[in-house]
């Protein structure tokens, strides 16, 4: 019998429906350019950062180390993502206006109240700010630990975003769009510089015990780009990934040339089809999977630490074991050469995040103490390994909050999208300085407003990136994280 041979598309509608689909649309000119340019949009081995490069080859290693656009401050972030949105108040932005008119009604212009929600009266916070360090950072009462690194903080008071719904709120934050479908900020990192590790992935997530934000996945997604750059998510305890362990009685030997055969009929079938992007991320992700068994294991492996160390992060108290182990495990990545790293405090819904509609005292209190001490302590731990000279921290939530309470006698807060606090530390970042401010009420951001898009422009700035140059085609325009808008750098960040 003689064998069958494979034709390249023999007939004009393909050898699948996905193909018949797509093909019976080439008649439409604009769609068949629009496919045509798009083939361009894939790194190959060769390509630096911002270029675009040809198609990449069957099986090119998508990650692997690219230059910069210029001499980088930091060559890795951390994220520390406060779900839920904290309250700028009753952080890092004092209001003492808020004391004197305590318990009236708001007479202001800002739209408040959402979903239905009652607007009460303005209401100061109930925790005590003092000024700490040589620069005089006011700091609430919730962050005794942090505090006491003040002169590092960068405390940006004027953040404004686009939306007040949790969901689109995250979206954003992570991705600079209200929309599915875009590529985070880990992605575009892990895009345009590849990984130091090979053996670790370049992009990792670790969420909450009691569950992951709104939107889940699509937070640290991809998006429109090969499914290599995604971020990976990690369990705070155990085995770091779910069926990462070899079977019981399968040999290292019989685990290679099993790899070994499925990785050459996959490189096969990814030969007929050079622009399934999501094909050539399985393949990887197979050889990645294999190396991270010792890998992965050895760096959540927090049994080699010294007893300090760990007392340090509040392993030994329930309070802060969760947050003090994955901020362990993430000190232990940046050493392992890992990019970006994406800590969630808080998860599901309402008071399970920092999200206090009810009561956001006791929100506020719960929230900053599981996650003060093991902050305090990756600073500390950074700056005592030599990580903190290379390493971006960022601190902040997808919004902020109201300084009106959600009904009389009622110490709960609404959502704020208009005026709210985040902070840098670490590489490249001027530490025991405020930018930006808001109204006397802290309502709305009034000086130095500070866009989320322009954040992502100056945490990119600070990874050796262009937001302007660092680009992925598709759909025929040359994507950005920042968005067609004209976006800054906040250059008062810079050291």
């Amino acid at each position: 019998m003689t064998a069958t041979r494979f034709i390249p598309n023999p007939t004009p509608c393909g050898r699948s429906r996905r193909e018949f689909l797509w093909q019976v649309g080439g008649g439409f000119a604009g769609l068949a350019l629009v496919d045509l340019l798009t083939r361009d949009g894939f790194f190959d081995k060769s390509a630096g950062a911002g270029q675009r490069p040809g198609t990449a080859e069957p099986g090119a290693y998508l990650l692997a180390p690219r230059r910069s656009h210029f001499a980088a401050k930091a060559k890795h972030a951390v994220f520390l993502f406060m779900n839920g949105a904290p309250s700028q108040v009753d952080t890092f932005d004092y209001k003492p206006a808020l004391s004197k008119f305590d318990g009236t009604a708001y007479s202001g212009n800002t739209p408040v109240g959402s979903n239905g929600r009652p607007i009460g009266h303005l209401t100061q916070t109930p925790f005590e700010f003092k000024k700490h360090g040589d620069s005089g950072l006011e700091i609430s009462s919730l962050f005794p630990h942090t505090a006491r690194w003040a002169d590092d903080l960068c405390v940006i008071r004027s953040m404004h975003t686009d939306t007040a719904a949790h969901a689109s709120g995250c979206l954003q934050m992570n991705s600079g769009s209200v929309l599915i479908g875009k590529p985070c900020l880990g992605s575009w990192l892990s895009y345009g510089l590849g990984t130091e590790n090979a053996d670790l992935p370049s992009f990792v997530v670790m969420t909450d015990p009691r569950g992951g934000p709104i939107g889940s996945a699509s937070n640290w997604s991809a998006g429109f780009m090969p499914a290599a750059y995604q971020g990976t998510l990690f369990r705070g305890s155990g085995t770091p990934l779910l069926d990462l362990a070899t079977p019981p009685g399968v040999s290292d030997r019989q685990q290679r040339r099993t790899l070994d055969l499925i990785g050459r009929l996959n490189e096969e079938h990814l030969a007929r089809r050079p622009n399934e992007t999501e094909l050539a991320a399985r393949i990887q992700s197979y050889e990645l999977a294999y190396r991270m068994q010792t890998s992965a294991a050895d760096v959540v492996d927090l049994d080699r630490e010294d007893e300090r160390t760990r007392e340090m992060y509040g392993l030994g108290n329930k309070v802060t074991a969760d947050f003090g182990r994955k901020c362990l495990i993430t000190r232990r990545l940046l050493e392992n050469g890992v990019r970006f790293v994406q800590l969630y405090s808080g998860g599901g819904h309402l008071e399970d995040t920092w999200d206090g509609h009810s009561d956001c005292i006791t929100n506020h209190k719960t929230h900053a103490a599981e996650t003060d001490q093991p902050i305090a302590a990756l600073i500390a731990d950074l700056k005592r390994t030599g990580l903190w000279d290379e390493t971006l921290l960022v601190w902040g939530g997808e919004f902020g909050r109201t300084p009106t309470s959600e009904g009389v006698g009622k110490p709960g807060r609404d959502h704020n999208p208009f005026g709210f606090s985040m902070w840098l530390a670490g590489a490249g970042v001027r530490g025991g300085q405020t930018i930006g401010a808001t109204d006397e009420l802290g309502f709305n951001a009034i000086l130095d407003r500070c866009h989320v898009s322009d954040l992502h422009a100056t945490i990119l700035h600070l990874m050796g990136l262009d937001h302007r140059k660092l680009t992925y085609f598709y759909q025929g325009l040359d994507q950005r994280l920042t968005g067609v808008e004209e976006r800054r750098v906040i250059d008062k960040v810079l050291s």
